[in-house]
């Protein structure tokens, strides 16, 4: 598949593309980012992305390039071209390429780079067999709801989670846990209750996560709100993660413990059927 970048107003083939050495998201992690996925050529709850990159730019203090149409525009403009069936729209927005100085630059135009990626959503074999989490402590900044390209501590979560055999690493802060290193993290009590932490600073405000409460609610499956502790979490009957590259991802053991009967849960792959028919049902 050819691929193609947008960068600053051009779409360009991804070998060309490229910017400044000088660019402050490269040199401060001083920038935004967002995914959205897409499915049979279409992208899924992309107003909420969208929505969800102007806040965390806004409390960064970027001011948001283009408006929701625009942002539209150039994600619809790439998955046509590329040809993009199944996958993922990436964009970033950085504070924009100026000499190194902490302090803000002043009249920096914003780099605005967006690029697709081809990645099974729909038949991924991950979510046949269920995923392999381990628990790491969390060591992130406190400004978890900001969406920031300052990834080190997740990037290595998830070295952690790979070097374990894992899938993916639920983050742990004062005994409970706050998210996933890219996902939000759900668990199911032995008494059918789907259990996730509620938003604050601590934790980045999934989008799929709504979708998926929203979902619980219209189904009549009991959900609640709070904090959920390592122990719970290894004593729940199911546990699952979301977010716009997994869906709804099953969870069938934790730090070498299998959950239930090592399967993937009926709760989760009931979530996982009610969010693939709200992704198809969208634009």
């Amino acid at each position: 598949m050819t691929r193609t970048a947008y960068v600053n107003g051009e779409y360009l083939p991804l070998e060309q593309a490229s910017v400044s050495v000088l660019d402050r998201g490269f040199l401060f992690a001083d920038g935004i980012y967002e995914v959205a996925a897409v499915l049979g050529g279409r992208l899924v709850d992309n107003a909420g992305h969208v929505a969800r990159l102007e806040r965390s730019l806004s409390e960064i203090g970027i001011k948001n390039p283009y408006s929701l149409e625009e942002w539209v525009r150039i994600e619809t403009e790439l998955v046509a071209r590329d040809g993009l069936e199944e996958g993922l729209v990436y964009l970033q927005v950085t504070r924009g390429a100026a000499e190194r100085d902490f302090s803000f630059p002043k009249d920096t135009a914003p780099t605005v780079v967006a690029f697709t990626q081809a990645k099974k959503i729909a038949h991924n074999p991950l979510a046949e067999s269920g995923a392999k989490v381990v628990t790491v402590p969390d060591i992130r900044w406190q400004r978890r709801d900001i969406k920031s390209v300052a990834l080190l501590a997740q990037v290595l979560a998830k070295q952690a989670a790979s070097e374990a055999g894992a899938a993916e690493a639920f983050m742990v802060e004062d005994g409970s846990i706050t998210e996933g290193s890219s996902s939000t993290a759900f668990i199911v009590t032995r008494d059918g209750t789907i259990v996730t932490r509620p938003l604050s600073n601590a934790l980045l405000p999934g989008i799929t996560r709504r979708a998926v409460i929203a979902l619980a609610t219209e189904f009549d499956l009991k959900l609640e709100e709070r904090l959920f502790s390592v122990e719970e979490l290894h004593d729940a009957a199911e546990a699952f993660y979301t977010s716009a590259s997994a869906f709804v991802m099953p969870v069938v053991s934790v730090d070498g413990r299998a959950l239930g009967d090592g399967r993937p849960g009926p709760v989760a792959r009931r979530l996982r059927e009610l969010y693939f028919a709200f992704a198809e049902a969208r634009d």
